[in-house]
């Protein structure tokens, strides 16, 4: 059985970077995605919304406890986003939810800044805060 996106976070647990896949311990019904170098008045995130299975910029595939994103326009997540170099947010709800109840949808920062494939993971209120 899956863990909600909120049991995820507060239970501190992990998901798993390998190139440009990352898998997470919850399921997910993705809105958006922005992808980018740290915020500064320089630089803006990507925003990404194709989730197309033949030429989208996001590929998902559900296990049976996970949710895995593969983004096809990246070679090595790590090496462009990690060591604080920059982060991934996703935008959406837990499987299932009203899309449309705002209080159903949800900010989650991903981070990969260690050396390991470990990717940290953070509730948000806004992207634009951070």
């Amino acid at each position: 059985m899956s863990k909600t996106i909120r049991q995820a976070i507060e239970a501190k647990d992990k998901g798993l970077l390998i190139k440009n896949s990352i898998f997470l311990p919850f399921h997910m019904e993705l809105l958006s995605v922005w992808i980018g170098k740290d915020m500064s008045t320089i630089s803006k995130p990507d925003l990404l919304t194709d989730f197309s299975i033949q030429n989208g910029d996001i590929h998902i595939r559900e296990g049976e406890s996970y949710t895995n994103f593969t983004f096809t326009h990246h070679k090595e997540l790590k090496k462009e986003y990690g060591h604080y170099k920059g982060h991934i947010i996703l935008f959406g709800t837990e499987k299932d939810a009203d899309i449309f109840d705002k209080s159903n949808r949800h900010y989650v920062k991903l981070s990969f800044n260690d050396d390991k494939n470990n990717v940290s993971m953070e509730l948000i209120d806004d992207p634009f805060d951070l």
